[in-house]
């Protein structure tokens, strides 16, 4: 297992890097390199591990769904109205039925057997789609009108459906006694007139279920301080989403995923830098979950069922995306203030699937059901096409259809590291300054650009900066750069061409003329620069 495990973390990490800098998303890397490392081809994952690997992949998506609720915003999503809503059922929905009637024409299913088809296929994936719709967040892209926002509420709300839907067929498919339920008054009722009332308990439950999670955790790391670090509140706010999904198993009268999401979302409500802190947490625990979530999805993919129905299935799931949730799509939209291009953008970013489809795509055919094989075969090639499409697509045209606005820093992590530019002389202020900024890098993982306009050509000067810089930045990266020029316009120039953060620079405090020279550079940097400046007061004698 340990050998497994070393092959699953070092070859997936490597593998999605490969991707990336190919300009492809890294899930693509990560699936390949399952292909090939598991029972289908090079087969060096132990049978233990592919055993637990359901396990492993509901820990993982419980990560990402909890990432999810985090990154949620209340004011988008009411602004939204019923969009988010709608996105919860139509597509999918519209997306099954679809998917159930061509496959009457091409693999000659009855309705019901292709309706259970449509389920597994209409079902969204929320480890492709919540990861690509959270660094779009973090991008700014979409967010003036919350699209990100909705597009993560209506896949979980549609998965909270589906399942239902496909739990409730498989009994009728599996030849299981379904009897009526009668309530009080003598009404009776079938399990498929159950069947809005169940999804209504299940999404209401749910909620509450997070609510009260949310309660939990800052009754217990806030007010009763029970924590001390940031690695305690992260293990304990995963271990209450954790029990929240498996729970479902003893009382499956809510929804375990969409309680997790929910968990997140009231958290950001109740105690907003709690939730901060939760969700750098979360971005840790993703970095591996994510590895091992999308290379054991590819070693699960069964590649000798796929030959048989390549062609049919490649035309079901093109009819399905194409037919079934463009409809689904234009009617959630219909009466919205999205622009064409914004509802054009659903096709790329609400199209994945992939986690669902490994969980469930089996289960037909271990029942018994006739024509289980396809469905596994199909709920295979719907991994395979739809997952590295989509994550690409989502990246690829996100600039080109979504309108860009300000990231909102306290519902999502911004993307890249923070620089920031520390503007030197000779003088004594160049060691408060670089202090200053070693300090703002280390809390950050920040790294620094050291900048000194020498406009007199002193090489001595330049040494004893450099050799200053050396001993002060040890453990942070940073860059030494010397220009010659105005000295606030190039400070201003080059913190705008190198993309900073923050400017950091010296102002003394008495009125020596040396310190009013410096003290007019560090005023006219601040007037004329559109990014944040801090000044260091010089050291006191």
């Amino acid at each position: 297992m340990l050998a497994s495990a070393l092959w699953i973390l070092l070859m997936g990490f490597f593998a999605g890097q490969l991707a990336r800098r190919l300009g492809a998303p890294p899930l693509i890397g990560m699936i390949l390199i399952g292909i090939a490392i598991g029972p289908q081809l090079g087969n060096l994952i132990s049978p233990e591990v592919l055993d637990a690997a359901d396990d492993l992949r509901l820990v993982a998506v419980m990560i990402i769904l909890m990432k999810a609720g985090l990154g949620l915003d209340r004011e988008k999503l009411a602004q939204q109205g019923t969009v988010a809503l709608r996105l919860g059922f139509l597509p999918a929905s519209v997306e099954a039925v679809v998917v159930a009637i061509a496959s009457i024409f091409l693999f000659n299913f009855d309705f019901l057997t292709g309706l259970l088809l449509g389920c597994v296929v209409g079902a969204e994936s929320p480890a492709v789609i919540v990861p690509g719709m959270l660094r779009l967040k973090s991008q700014g892209w979409g967010v003036v009108k919350g699209i990100p926002d909705a597009i993560l509420t209506g896949s979980a709300l549609s998965d909270v459906l589906l399942l239902l839907v496909f739990g409730l067929l498989m009994n009728f498919l599996g030849q299981e006694d379904v009897e009526a339920v009668s309530l009080p008054g003598g009404l009776s009722l079938t399990p498929l007139q159950l069947l809005p009332f169940q999804a209504l308990l299940e999404i209401g439950l749910g909620l509450v279920a997070g609510w009260v999670a949310a309660q939990l955790l800052v009754l217990l790391l806030v007010k009763q301080n029970w924590t001390r670090t940031i690695v305690q509140d992260t293990i304990i706010a995963a271990s209450v989403a954790l029990f929240l999904v498996i729970f479902t198993n003893v009382f499956p009268y809510y929804s375990g995923y969409l309680a997790v999401m929910a968990m997140g979302f009231f958290l950001i409500e109740l105690d907003a830098p709690l939730a901060r802190l939760i969700r750098s947490g979360f971005d840790v625990l993703w970095a591996v979950a994510e590895i091992v979530l999308f290379v054991l999805l590819g070693a699960s993919i069964q590649l000798q069922v796929l030959g048989d129905v390549l062609l049919p299935g490649l035309l079901l799931l093109a009819i399905g995306l194409g037919l079934g949730r463009g409809i689904g799509w234009y009617l959630s939209t219909l009466g919205s203030n999205w622009t064409g291009k914004e509802k054009a953008f659903l096709l790329p970013g609400n199209m994945a699937k992939a986690t669902v489809q490994a969980a469930i795509g089996a289960l037909p055919l271990a029942a018994g059901i006739e024509g289980g094989e396809i469905i596994l075969a199909i709920a295979a090639l719907s991994i395979l096409t739809t997952a590295p499409i989509g994550a690409w697509a989502t990246q690829v045209f996100a600039p080109k259809l979504l309108e860009k606005g300000e990231v909102d820093p306290t519902k999502v992590a911004v993307t890249g590291r923070p620089i920031f530019l520390a503007a030197v002389d000779p003088s004594p202020l160049a060691s408060p300054v670089l202090l200053k900024a070693a300090d703002l890098a280390r809390r950050s993982n920040g790294e620094v650009i050291v900048l000194y306009v020498n406009n007199l050509g002193d090489n001595d000067a330049v040494n004893e900066l450099r050799n200053k810089a050396q001993k002060l930045l040890a453990d942070i990266r940073f860059e030494f750069l010397t220009v010659s020029g105005a000295v606030p316009e190039e400070i201003v120039r080059v913190a705008q061409a190198r993309q900073v953060t923050d400017i950091i620079i010296g102002k003394r405090g008495d009125r020596s003329l040396d310190a009013i020279l410096i003290g007019s550079i560090s005023q006219s940097v601040l007037e004329m620069s559109p990014i944040p400046v801090m000044t260091v007061d010089s050291p006191k004698a």
